[in-house]
């Protein structure tokens, strides 16, 4: 058995992998970031090394570094979690050549299934289905334009390297083709180094469902199930399941045993996750027709649902099997027990295009219960950076049944509460009690059709936050003056300093100026019987939803129906100075680099164009022009990075 287990990787996964060794009696070493240097798996692990600065590409993705960590800290093994270099070939076996346990699959089987078009005629070859489409080397736009054409539209492009949706675009008609196919080839560059694609035939109502397979170093392999990840939004999973929702016994079978095909092909062991496309058109049944779409070499984030209907660890398989230990179980003997959903908690404005957000976690309340787990990597305190994937965790909830695991889900994620940077809480909530995903109505697009509905928060919920977070203000400066007024002698007994809103004459209100996450408005605050009061200018009918206010320094949190807005007081003196008359200022959304500008000071645009790209937490997020105008400055440069609010292109409105 390994005795001293390196987690090359942060957040909740390895959180999880610390809590797991340790159970099992193994020390653990986390390295860490210069932006992790307070993490909490830092604090969980028994020792910790620093491995470089906060940019990923200097510090986690530093293969050298983590096997250094490794050898100075007497670890035996290494375990890459997920993301980061656990599909990285070269450095499991430059752990191999480092005399280390990479509790992985063998760098043959990363290397054979890291290439997507390769897996896919390994595959055909295997005899398993796989999507029509083009998974050749050739690369030249106009081919792969002319192979679109040939396929027929709609059409997915996918990075070759790809995963978690970076370098993926949905083309529907061949006009959008050579931008579509220009932009995933540079977030495919950016995220993975390889910038080569394959264009394949897009199914219309796709499921996505995985296999979960695990085999060992004696030619095992068995199939843990069947997970549903079909709630997605930019091909990114949102929400999901295990078992999935009205999956035949002969279908599963059918899946399972061409996962376990696919496993053997390529002498896999340890965890591994084989991904296919179901055609979702009509009901499943045993014939459905299914096709290979790829092989995740390591562990998934979605991995607790599996563990959760089955009963078992499957981080101490990856140990034990790893240290040359047959699979602990065969296939008639693993379990399948209720139902389990899980539901991605991320740091990231639904509101605005989902960018992602930044900032201290002023709160962080997340709420268990009977049949629900919790998965993090961050406490309240800690800051969500800019640098890797913004989750927060993962809520994941277990019942007899689809409908309790659901219900179980969906109270958790209301009874949470989570403050600082926005969350996507009150939509994860929406999405668990929409009535057609209830019902199994749903497929790979269910969110992008509704999402309108999903992110809208209940009639009068924000208007309740502006006035709820405008008095708490008022009462923590009136708690302020009195505070001050008590420990001044001279002050104590003035009638000038007593905040009880005391005047002659009938209620008049007062205009007062505040900012709405960070958009200056002003609200009439009125005084009645000593109580403050504020009287909008545009009310709403009142809807029946929750209330949360957290204070930090400068403002409060303001949580309502689980859309979060942030109130502060606002000098009314302070001026914008890059802001002219006429003009409009496009501004950072988060922190970023700079992929590309697309105007110059001169160009006329119109409402829509794009403006530049910024990279963020390893997605691509297009600005654009919200009115007809001219640019009259470019404040920034392709490759820069900024900051969020700094200031990019000024467009003088016509």
């Amino acid at each position: 058995m390994i005795r001293t287990l390196l987690i090359a990787n942060r957040g909740e996964i390895a959180c999880r992998i610390i809590r797991t060794a340790r159970r099992l009696g193994i020390e653990t070493v986390a390295v860490y970031s210069a932006a992790d240097a307070r993490a909490l798996h830092v604090e969980l692990a028994d020792r910790a090394v620093a491995i470089g600065p906060a940019p990923a590409s200097d510090s986690y993705l530093r293969g050298e570094a983590i096997i250094a960590a490794a050898r100075d800290s007497g670890a035996d093994a290494i375990h890459p979690g997920y993301g980061f270099l656990s599909e990285n070939a070269a450095f499991a076996e430059a752990c191999l050549a480092a005399g280390l346990v990479f509790v992985g699959p063998p760098a043959s089987a990363i290397r054979a299934m890291g290439l997507k078009d390769e897996a896919k005629a390994l595959m055909q070859k295997a005899k398993v289905p796989v999507v029509p489409g083009f998974h050749g080397h050739r690369q030249e736009p106009d081919f792969l334009r002319e192979k679109a054409y040939e396929i027929g539209y709609p059409v997915l492009i996918k990075a070759v390297a790809g995963g978690g949706g970076k370098g993926m675009r949905r083309v529907d008609r061949a006009l959008d083709f050579d931008d579509a196919l220009a932009g995933a080839k540079r977030e495919a560059k950016a995220a993975f180094g390889d910038d080569r694609v394959l264009i394949e035939k897009y199914v219309t109502k796709p499921r996505h469902v995985e296999i979960q397979i695990f085999g060992d170093c004696h030619g095992n392999v068995v199939h843990l199930y069947e997970r549903d990840c079909s709630l997605q939004r930019r091909h990114q999973k949102v929400i999901e399941e295990a078992p999935a929702p009205g999956i035949t016994a002969g279908l599963r079978a059918r899946m399972g045993e061409a996962a376990v095909t696919a496993a053997l092909a390529v002498g896999y062991q340890g965890a591994g996750t084989v991904e296919f496309i179901v055609d979702g058109s009509r009901p499943l049944a045993d014939d459905t027709p299914f096709y290979f779409m790829e092989m995740n070499t390591r562990l998934q984030v979605e991995h607790p649902v599996t563990e959760e209907i089955t009963g078992l660890d499957l981080v101490e398989w990856q140990i034990r099997v790893a240290s040359g230990e047959p699979l602990p179980m065969t296939q008639h003997e693993i379990p399948l027990d209720g139902h389990a959903v899980e539901a991605r908690l991320y740091a990231e404005d639904p509101q605005h295009g989902f960018l992602p957000s930044t900032g201290t976690l002023h709160a962080l309340e997340l709420a268990g219960g009977e049949g629900v787990r919790i998965d993090t990597g961050v406490r309240e305190g800690d800051t969500v950076t800019p640098f890797y994937d913004p989750m927060i965790a993962k809520v994941i909830a277990h019942g007899a049944t689809r409908d309790e695991a659901l219900d179980r889900l969906s109270a958790a994620l209301a009874a949470s509460i989570v403050a600082g940077p926005k969350s996507n809480i009150g939509f994860l909530r929406r999405l668990a009690d929409d009535r057609d995903f209830r019902a199994g109505r749903f497929d790979t697009g269910m969110i992008d059709r509704k999402l309108d509905q999903l992110i809208a928060a209940a009639p009068g919920a924000r208007q309740a936050a502006i006035a709820l977070g405008t008095i708490r203000l008022v009462e923590r400066e009136v708690e302020r003056i009195e505070r001050d007024r008590l420990l001044r002698s001279d002050e104590r007994y003035s009638p000038w300093s007593v905040c009880d809103g005391f005047q002659l004459g009938t209620v008049r209100a007062v205009s007062t100026p505040i900012l709405v996450d960070g958009v200056p408005e002003s609200v009439d605050l009125e005084w009645a019987d000593g109580e403050p009061a504020v009287r909008m200018t545009d009310p709403a009918p009142d809807g029946e939803f929750e209330v949360d206010l957290v204070d930090f320094e400068d403002g409060v949190c303001v949580l309502a129906d689980g859309i979060q807005t942030t109130v502060c007081f606002r000098d009314p003196f302070a001026l914008d100075l890059d802001t002219g008359d006429g003009d409009a200022v496009i501004r950072a959304p988060m922190h970023g680099k700079v992929i590309s500008v697309h105007v110059a000071a001169g160009d006329r645009v119109e409402k829509g164009a794009k403006l530049a790209v910024i990279e963020a937490m390893k997605m691509e997020h297009t600005l654009v022009a919200g009115r007809d105008g001219t640019v009259t400055e470019v404040s920034t440069a392709a490759g820069e990075q900024v900051g969020e609010g700094q200031k990019l292109i000024t467009i003088h409105a016509d």
